[in-house]
């Protein structure tokens, strides 16, 4: 049985021992984060086992330890797709192979070098032009709103903003995007943190 985290798996960088084979990823989709869960602020962790058959497939995946079940439809939607470079089995090399992954839930960590300055820097001419064609009910996904969310979330330890605190005020951002966009609309020049909830606008 073999222990990766995704990130490992996905560079490889565990050798094989006898008995075991080199397992190289030939097609490897992330999970697909569930949009609701990114827009209220919850992270989290799914560890889930699997085994590589000699073909490459996988199959018998299964969850042993999650942080919500949505990631865990999520995690084995996208391990079920995986598919890994076939090996002959024969010798030491065996018919199949046991993983266990650990995949994590995060929001956007390939956000902006600086999220906080990209963010204060950011006027309201460039939210309207980025919002311009995008129906209301889409303007929370945005990412003037994504990456803020994404800053509270990645950016402080629990000891600095504890998670109730952090999501209350993600929730507190929420419910003013569209009081956020409409004063943006009616004042172009101004920056778009000077709108944010204080809490938030403190921590930038």
């Amino acid at each position: 049985m073999r222990w990766i985290s995704f990130l490992l798996l996905l560079v490889i960088s565990v050798d094989a021992r006898a008995g075991e084979v080199f397992l190289i990823p030939e097609d490897n989709p992330k999970p697909v984060y569930p949009r609701y869960l990114q827009r209220i602020g919850v992270t989290g962790d799914v560890r889930i086992s699997f085994y590589v058959n000699a073909d490459g497939s996988v199959d018998r995946v299964k969850v042993l330890e999650s942080d919500n079940p949505d990631m865990s439809e999520a995690a084995m939607v996208a391990i079920e797709k995986w598919r890994f470079k076939p090996w002959m089995p024969g010798g030491e090399l065996p018919t199949e192979q046991q993983v266990i992954a650990s995949l994590a839930f995060r929001l956007e960590l390939d956000s902006p070098i600086h999220t906080n300055q990209w963010i204060k820097q950011l006027k309201c001419r460039e939210v309207n032009e980025a919002l311009r064609d995008t129906p209301e009910y889409a303007w929370v996904d945005s990412p003037p709103f994504h990456y803020t969310r994404a800053y509270l979330s990645n950016t402080f330890h629990v000891t600095q903003l504890p998670d109730e605190q952090r999501l209350a005020w993600i929730a507190l951002l929420n419910r003013k995007v569209p009081t956020i966009v409409r004063q943006c609309r009616s004042s172009p020049v101004i920056k778009f943190m000077n709108l944010l909830p204080t809490d938030i606008r403190n921590l930038l």
